[in-house]
């Protein structure tokens, strides 16, 4: 297979995303054999760490294969995505908990799936061309792959405007929201990356590590507070709408673009995760229910349609801004029952 490198290189695990035409888009195939490697290296005493990296200059990972999902729902087949979706956050868990060192090497654009893969991970190294987001609203869809969880531990509430805006995070961003741990230029990736298979010394990162860029976002904290203090999305834009801060015509734009429900829903999965201590499988539990339903009772496949497939950019959503019905949002969140998402132990053994 082209689209992925599994492989031993030294004291090191190595997995390769090697489909840099498509921006290195995680398909299912490449979920599952991934968590095999995974697997397969959790014991093995001659892989201390392992690295995660994507080919090309343009992308880590820019998200999951989303067409491939719009096709088979439409020919009838949404327990394609329910499966896709059932593995991806299955392995989402399993980097946050692995026993060894998983370092990602996150640059150009990561979105989506690609948070997933390695926001996760720790440590997560950020480079000068790293652009984080979770676009998921403008398609219809929610923040997952654990992406909640992380949108939810973001300071104050800047979570609330990556999710509702899918703004971009730079490196200094992405470290002062959480995505990411620490800051080395891409000049010297290559360096690091040879020291840590010669040597299995996980060490070596913070030796190379830099101070990050500047973050507008750490800056803007106090005012993207206050902006989004908002009960829900509606109060939300009038905030936007009254404000003369120069983050809120993009904001409100951004809202107005998106779908209403997958607003209403990210909102109320951020409030429950906040609400309680943060918990990273209750974050993927939470988003599965929602994933599970979202081809039948959400606006995913219109946003997909508009967004991916005919490219029209004027999706035709469901409800009204700010007035989506709270019955749909809590259809969305209810258990699943005997369907409900299964996890692996934290070592890695039979499923809770």
């Amino acid at each position: 297979m082209t689209d992925l490198s599994l492989r031993k290189d030294g004291a090191c695990g190595r997995i390769t995303l090697t489909r840099p035409q498509a921006l290195n888009a995680l398909s299912w195939d490449m979920c599952l054999r991934i968590e095999a490697a995974l697997d397969r290296w959790r014991t093995d005493p001659q892989v201390a760490l392992v690295l995660i990296e994507g080919e090309g200059p343009r992308a880590f990972c820019a998200g999951g294969d989303i067409a491939e999902v719009y096709h088979r729902a439409r020919a009838g087949d949404v327990a394609h995505a329910q499966g896709f979706w059932r593995d991806e956050y299955r392995l989402n868990a399993k980097m946050a908990e692995y026993p060894k060192p998983l370092v990602s090497f996150l640059h150009g654009f990561v979105m989506g799936g690609g948070v997933g893969l390695g926001g996760h991970c720790a440590p997560r190294i950020v480079g000068e061309t790293a652009q984080v987001a979770m676009p998921e609203c403008g398609i219809g869809f929610v923040p997952d792959v654990g992406g909640s969880f992380l949108l939810a531990r973001a300071p104050g509430r800047l979570g609330r405007h990556l999710a509702l805006t899918a703004a971009r995070m730079g490196p200094g961003d992405a470290i002062h929201a959480g995505f990411a741990d620490v800051f080395v230029p891409e000049a010297g990736w290559e360096a690091l990356k040879a020291g840590l298979a010669r040597t299995g010394d996980v060490g070596l990162v913070a030796q190379a590590a830099e101070p990050p860029p500047p973050s507008p976002m750490a800056e803007a904290q106090a005012r993207i507070d206050a902006l989004y203090a908002g009960a829900d999305v509606a109060a939300i834009a009038a905030a936007l709408e009254q404000s003369e801060d120069p983050l809120a015509p993009a904001a409100l734009k951004a809202l107005r673009r998106n779908s209403p429900l997958s607003m209403a829903v990210t909102l109320a999965m951020l409030d429950a995760l906040q609400a309680a201590p943060h918990d990273l499988r209750a974050a993927l539990r939470q988003e599965y229910r929602v994933a599970h339903r979202i081809l039948e009772q959400g606006d995913m496949l219109e946003g997909v349609r508009a967004a991916i497939i005919d490219k029209d950019r004027s999706p035709r959503w469901a409800d009204a801004f700010g007035a989506v019905p709270q019955q749909k949002v809590a259809a969305l969140l209810a258990p699943l029952g005997a369907e409900e998402l299964a996890l692996p132990a934290p070592d890695g053994g039979e499923t809770e």
